[in-house]
């Protein structure tokens, strides 16, 4: 699929997901399954009781996320943050809430009905150091230099262009500035009927890079003191449960996949020095 079709693709299935989540639904992970009314083994479990009862519910049940980055970024006072692909809004919220009145957090994110969930929810969790921006994580509008930490929730795995979006990230993160992202990887070969699966590209799945590739990107966009840690890894019974719907034949290829995917924290370093 070529990549301005992706976008469309994934505009729209975000674009949805929102407008279920503002009249009282809830969204499944990178809109997977909406509808299957079982646990997603992607989302489920990501955040605390104590960041729940912080947000609006809204924000929460936007989460389409595969893990929480804002637990494990390690946000300082006064830290400008930017977060790739923000949807709801929820990973921005309590960004902006851990670096305090002296830092910022700003929200990008392409899909006009997410922007519009996302400073809902800000206005009811009445956060002042917000900015929510509209454009395309492969073409960030921010300078040069700007950002010091770069959160993303389960998202770069959706681009048809991952390399712009790690050069993107590159460009705008300040030297000595911080990639710290969850994300879904892959570890060994993945079924060529799932990496031709549109459903399961939006669903996180067939776009997500294998580990060493992930690694191998972010060196050539520049960084350096690559991590790859899993957060979870998804096992036979996860895979059943997320590909059911999706065409597939689940009973074939659900033990091809057992360990193979995992959310995992993505981090790297910009050079302080060129």
């Amino acid at each position: 699929m070529a990549e301005r079709d992706l976008k469309d693709v994934v505009k729209d299935k975000y674009g949805k997901a929102a407008l279920r989540v503002s009249a009282g639904g809830d969204a499944a992970c990178c809109d997977s399954a909406p509808s299957r009314g079982e646990r997603d083994p992607i989302t489920s479990n990501l955040y605390g009781c104590g960041e729940a009862s912080e947000l609006p519910a809204e924000a929460l049940a936007a989460s389409l996320g595969c893990g929480n980055p804002t637990a494990l970024a390690q946000l300082n006072p006064g830290d400008v943050v930017l977060d790739l692909g923000s949807g709801g809004g929820i990973d921005v919220l309590l960004s902006a809430k851990r670096v305090g009145p002296t830092g910022k957090a700003y929200g990008l994110d392409m899909t006009d009905e997410m922007l519009a969930l996302a400073r809902d929810n800000q206005r009811k969790a009445g956060i002042d150091n917000v900015e929510f921006l509209k454009g395309e994580i492969e073409h960030i509008p921010l300078p040069d230099g700007s950002v010091d930490v770069i959160i993303s929730n389960c998202v770069i795995n959706l681009s048809g262009d991952k390399d712009r979006v790690l050069t993107e990230a590159f460009r705008v993160l300040k030297p000595g500035g911080r990639f710290a992202v969850s994300d879904v990887v892959v570890r060994g070969e993945v079924p060529p009927a799932i990496r031709r699966s549109v459903e399961l590209w939006i669903g996180c799945v067939a776009g997500a890079l294998e580990e060493q590739e992930y690694r191998d990107k972010l060196a050539k966009a520049g960084f350096e003191a690559i991590g790859v840690e899993p957060t979870r890894v998804y096992r036979a019974e996860d895979a059943r449960d997320f590909f059911a719907g999706s065409g597939i034949d689940v009973d074939a290829i659900a033990p091809q996949v057992e360990g193979k995917f995992m959310s995992a924290f993505v981090r790297a370093v910009k050079p302080a020095r060129p």
